[in-house]
């Protein structure tokens, strides 16, 4: 039994700590994405220590990893102060929704009967291939402009909007066939907002063993919104967790706010296994947006459940100073990251 015990509280300590490396291999950086998990064990493990009069020994290294781990979530959780404030009532509503269908998923009607339901303005997929672009087109009667990057890849994306979609571009920022789509819709008044939806390919065993390519084309991105200080929404599949140090860097280098903090955790990964889930889809905004409703749609055969948030355009309240600043370190970090894909062959 002490082994076991000393055993899992080795592993803990290992897992808390081991991201502070920074190495962008998969295995050190996928330690990133079940904190809640992990403070979940440390929190059982030391109250075993009490319940079994085990050695105070081992609180010593249980609780900075318990605090560790609560100090990156708790944002995430009611308990903190939101970072994008509530909508007024009267204030013009934008509804978004971002689904990963999962390419190979061919029930095409749970999706389509969601959107129907929620009438968004914009509706992101990825992962859409040729057989769903022709399912999605059903949609064009509420949805009548679009932009298709259909690929077999698992990285195929469309965009299907009420309002019409300008200076449109589908770019390969970092990796061939890993696309991503940016455009300006005008809202019926006249505002102009800059949308970016993002899929970059996540660290992994099947994908890429670093996961530097991913963390470059979010600091690319990010580095272009802050340029222009524009209305500005960014949504899609980061294959990154909210809460990761590579999250955090996008959202200093960028400006934008997160809906989620403050709110919830809206773990939208995995739908199948209740006890390994994290936020994988995301949302950002700029400080233009207020928001009226973010939740987690009911499951439609993807292994990703679907992200609704309706927004609403309230420019004169100031919320600049809500987020994450920058500091020089963090703009070095970022500079460091994009030049380290840039010089790989």
């Amino acid at each position: 039994m002490n082994w076991f015990f000393t055993g899992m509280v080795i592993f803990v300590v290992v897992a808390s700590f081991l991201p502070l490396t920074r190495h962008p291999h998969w295995i050190v950086r996928s330690f990133e994405f079940p904190r809640l998990q992990l403070a979940t064990i440390t929190a059982a493990l030391t109250m075993a220590v009490f319940i079994c009069s085990l050695s105070p020994g081992y609180l010593t290294l249980l609780l900075p990893c318990l605090l560790w781990q609560i100090s990156w979530i708790l944002p995430y959780t009611p308990c903190w102060s939101k970072e994008v404030k509530e909508a007024s009532p009267r204030a013009q509503r934008l509804r978004i929704i971002t689904a990963n269908v999962l390419q190979n998923n061919r029930q095409y009607q749970p999706l389509l009967s969601l959107v129907r339901e929620y009438n968004p303005d914009i509706l992101v997929t990825l992962e859409s291939d040729q057989h769903w672009q022709a399912q999605l087109d059903s949609l064009t009667d509420i949805l009548p402009y679009r932009v298709v990057c259909p690929q077999s890849n698992l990285y195929g994306m469309h965009v299907y909007s009420r309002f019409k979609l300008q200076h449109t571009a589908i770019e390969y920022i970092i990796e061939e066939n890993i696309p991503s789509i940016h455009s300006q819709i005008s809202l019926p008044s006249g505002v102009a907002i800059d949308f970016h939806f993002l899929h970059p390919a996540p660290p992994s065993p099947t994908e890429n063993e670093s996961a530097e390519p991913r963390d470059a084309e979010l600091v690319v991105v990010a580095k272009r919104v802050a340029k222009h200080q524009r209305p500005t929404i960014i949504t899609g599949d980061l294959n990154d967790v909210a809460w990761s140090p590579t999250t955090r860097l996008f959202r200093k280098i960028s400006g934008l706010l997160d809906p989620r903090v403050g709110r919830g955790m809206f773990n939208t990964f995995h739908t199948r296994f209740a006890f390994a889930r994290w936020p994988l889809d995301h949302l950002f905004c700029s400080h233009h947006f207020r928001v009226s409703a973010l939740k987690r749609l009911p499951k439609f055969g993807s292994d990703h459940f679907a992200l609704y948030a309706e927004l609403a355009y309230e420019p004169e309240i100031e919320q600049r100073h809500n987020g994450l600043q920058p500091d020089e370190a963090d703009k070095k970090r970022g500079e460091e990251i994009i030049e380290k894909v840039e010089t790989t062959p």
